[in-house]
């Protein structure tokens, strides 16, 4: 599932997690254009009580109704990520409404990453970044090429200017970048 829309990014280095996102929420036309409807939207958000950080690429309405199911799973199994994390994804690819949901998320406990599809995906990435959305491919680009770099920033500081890259070049991206960060559990 390809989402157009947004670019999300998650980068995890010096203990703790940060996810960015930009604010362009666009309606695509049926002849292939489109116009920018709102530019502040706040696709990265924190859930479970502060304690889970995550963001959401493609339909507002679908992303905030599996938010309000993952934070349901999140206190059904205590904050396991993961097992909230993969009951979600079971969920989501065999209920006959949420199945059509035109979504993805990305999640942190600030210590594991997830990436969580309706296609019943439940990812975690090998490395220290991950990216969904229209401008993943360049955000997740970039934050690889810092993070291999070495670069003296946080992983907030990378995050941002992952997404901020990919605004640069994705039109359905912009600079208007909310990042929320998470400590690693100890």
């Amino acid at each position: 599932m390809e989402i157009h829309g947004t670019t999300i990014c998650a980068v995890r280095k010096g203990g703790q997690v940060a996810i960015a996102g930009d604010g362009q929420a666009t309606q695509t036309g049926q002849n292939g254009g489109g116009m920018i409807i709102k530019g502040n939207c706040h696709k990265v958000r924190r859930i479970y009580n502060g304690k889970i950080i995550s963001g959401f690429a493609g339909s507002t309405a679908d992303a905030f109704t599996l938010f309000e199911l993952f934070e349901g799973k999140l206190k059904q199994f205590n904050g396991d990520l993961m097992r909230a994390a993969v009951e979600l994804a079971k969920q989501w690819r065999t209920d006959k409404a949420l199945r059509n949901f035109d979504a993805m998320l990305l999640a942190s406990d600030g210590d594991r990453m997830l990436l969580i599809s309706g296609n019943g995906d439940v990812l975690d990435p090998d490395g220290d970044a991950i990216a969904i959305g229209s401008g993943g491919y360049f955000a997740l680009a970039a934050a690889r090429a810092y993070l291999d770099a070495k670069v003296d920033w946080s992983a907030e500081e990378i995050a941002k200017k992952s997404v901020s890259i990919a605004a640069d070049i994705c039109v359905y991206t912009n600079h208007n970048i909310i990042t929320e960060v998470q400590d690693a559990r100890a």
